[in-house]
């Protein structure tokens, strides 16, 4: 027998309420006009450790929240019930203000996983190496600042410290987002002022708009309900029941999931600073989350569970984190001085790297580069026998082929060439010779020259 359902649908004034007798629940797509006076005086009315001032700039966010990007706020309300346990926690074991909840949304709208376009990551959005400084361990495999508990941590370090250097919560949130060196220099160009909004108009942009920002969450979070955000709209915390697994070496992060009759993107949800679907070679102790009826089972048939996998996918990771453009896995860090005549096709063809892996790792925009400038260069190790190095031999290093000189001319131009020097530095040297020209008249396959070589100049 085919189930009938009644909807009843009541037009009142701007609001469309709709009851489902079937349900039993009320859906409201309504967003009410709330005056400027009333938002300043719901504002004056939140008790806050961070002062929380009322302006233009911050209506306009509240109207971005709260009426022209709905869809978004109920996302970001939708995931404080998974998030806001861990941050309240911490941030009381600091003893700094639990407003500071309220960043994260401004920072990543509670996506543990977002990626900004300056590259930084995670809920409280740490750049690289601000996130190493505070013990964020990041590899190809693993990036910690996705780790919502061990990058909530390192935000109240960060955040606590800002805030003993200039003792002020908005000037701590304003060099959170830009830095504390600009935010000096801003107090600098106000003539030494002490507010936020003293040193406003010499802030950077964006930094201009970050406090407001953060005033408009603070008020959209504590007035939701006015705003008809209901918590019917609010899903599950799956963050509240889990166990720790203890994991070593590489684990493919599908296959147990498999093993477990668990969806992937349950265990990923879980473990989201696992960026590639897997934990690599050489990994001690991980602490692998599950969900807490899984954990038995999980322990009892560890040895089959690890052992499946273990293994699949392993060959073609391993490769995909050697040669993705900008890895650094398995990868020893060297430092070049950019010398007189060097370009970076030269530069890469010396260290066997990618003109492309030297920009991402020096975050250059461009192929200019200075004399004395330094690069960081990521090579892989060169293969010794004697040390069992686990790098194949077609990873390692070439050996140099030798180079075909040129025949002697009877009164031919020929060029010795010194340290630092390139055919492009040469070909400047002599009038209409071109490189192309230099590498016809040497044989030459490539632009690679040695200090001592003799190139044929001319005939």
């Amino acid at each position: 027998m085919r189930k009938v359902f009644h909807i009843l649908i009541v037009l009142f004034g701007s609001c469309l309420i709709v009851f489902s007798a079937e349900k039993k629940e009320k859906t409201i797509d309504f967003t009410p006009d709330v005056s400027y006076d009333l938002l300043a005086d719901r504002i004056t009315c939140i008790k806050s450790d961070i002062p929380l001032v009322f302006n233009d700039k911050v209506q306009s966010f509240i109207d971005y929240f709260t009426v022209r990007n709905r869809p978004y706020t109920k996302e970001f309300i939708s995931n404080s019930e998974v998030f806001f346990p861990i941050f309240e926690e911490k941030l009381a074991a600091y003893g700094i203000p639990d407003e500071l909840k309220y960043l994260a949304i401004v920072e990543s709208g509670l996506r543990p996983n977002a990626i900004s376009r300056a590259g930084a990551g995670g809920l409280w959005q740490f750049m690289p190496s601000t996130g190493k400084s505070y013990g964020l361990k990041q590899s190809w495999y693993i990036d910690e600042r996705m780790d919502p508990w061990k990058a909530t941590e390192a935000a109240c370090k960060y955040l606590k410290m800002l805030y003993n250097i200039f003792g002020d919560w908005e000037l701590a949130l304003a060099a959170y987002n830009t830095g504390p060196g600009n935010v000096r220099k801003a107090i600098r160009r106000s003539g030494y002022k002490k507010t936020f909004w003293e040193i406003y108009p010499w802030l950077p942009r964006e930094t201009r708009s970050y406090v407001p920002q953060f005033v408009a969450v603070v008020y959209t979070m504590k007035y939701r309900e006015e705003h008809y955000f209901f918590d019917n709209e609010i899903t599950n915390n799956y963050l509240a029941q889990y166990d720790t697994l203890h994991l070593d070496g590489y684990i493919h992060m599908e296959t147990l999931a498999n093993q477990l009759d668990l969806c992937v993107d349950q265990v990923i949800k879980l473990n989201p600073q696992v960026i590639r679907g897997a934990t690599p070679d050489g990994t001690n102790n991980f602490p692998l989350k599950l969900p807490i009826d899984k954990i038995e089972y999980a322990k009892a048939n560890r040895i089959t569970i690890l052992d499946s996998a273990s293994k699949v996918g392993k060959k073609e990771l391993a490769y995909l984190a050697r040669n993705t453009p900008g890895s650094t896995y398995g990868r020893a860090r060297q430092i070049y001085r950019v010398r007189s005549g060097d370009v970076l096709g030269s530069i890469a063809q010396r260290y066997h790297v990618r003109v492309s892996d030297i920009k991402r790792w020096n975050n250059l925009h461009s192929n200019m580069i200075r004399v004395g400038q330094r690069l960081n260069i990521w090579t892989l190790p060169i293969y010794n026998s004697s040390t069992k190095n686990a790098y194949a031999v077609k990873y390692t290093k070439p050996k140099p082929q030798p180079k075909p000189e040129p025949k002697e001319v009877s009164g031919g131009t020929y060029h010795q060439v010194r340290s630092g020097e390139s055919l492009w530095s040469i070909a400047k040297l002599y009038k209409d010779v071109s490189i192309e020209q230099i590498k016809k008249l040497n044989n030459l396959n490539s632009s690679r020259i040695d200090p001592g070589q003799r190139l044929l100049i001319s005939m």
